[in-house]
């Protein structure tokens, strides 16, 4: 099964999907191969799943003030939940490193799975907007 059967989503530019998973420590020894890191993108997927939690969260927990929605939300969003959901597509066996990040063991890294997850988010935001990357947060 494909990363986008997994995802249950299809990449109109598939080249967003490839960054997502290209380490910038791959992208600075490969660039004439590279479509580029996935740092832009992790930005940006932090943000998207940051929204689509928040409002999940008040959707599920009218009563709830801001300080406790906040430690909620910081409960679901952390590195380790989000290198889980990353190890769940297998991400460490799709992502593109660099030689010192592969000797090191960089495809078992949480903050790496993680960063590659939130750069999946991004991307499939930059891809189709909101509603497909609320589908998969």
């Amino acid at each position: 099964m494909t990363l986008e059967q997994q995802l249950q989503y299809q990449f109109a530019r598939s080249e967003l999907l490839e960054q997502a998973l290209t380490h910038k420590s791959y992208h600075n020894e490969n660039r004439e191969n590279s479509v580029g890191h996935n740092e832009r993108l992790e930005f940006l997927g932090d943000a998207v799943i940051d929204l689509c939690l928040s409002q999940y969260l008040m959707e599920k927990f009218p009563d709830f003030q801001e300080g406790e929605l906040s430690k909620l939300r910081a409960s679901l969003v952390n590195e380790n939940t989000l290198a889980e959901m990353a190890g769940g597509f297998q991400f460490d066996e799709l992502l593109k490193l660099g030689k010192g990040e592969i000797r090191s063991g960089g495809a078992k890294k949480p903050r790496l799975l993680a960063s590659a997850f939130e750069a999946v988010v991004g991307s499939v935001f930059l891809d189709a907007g909101y509603y497909p990357a609320q589908a998969l947060v």
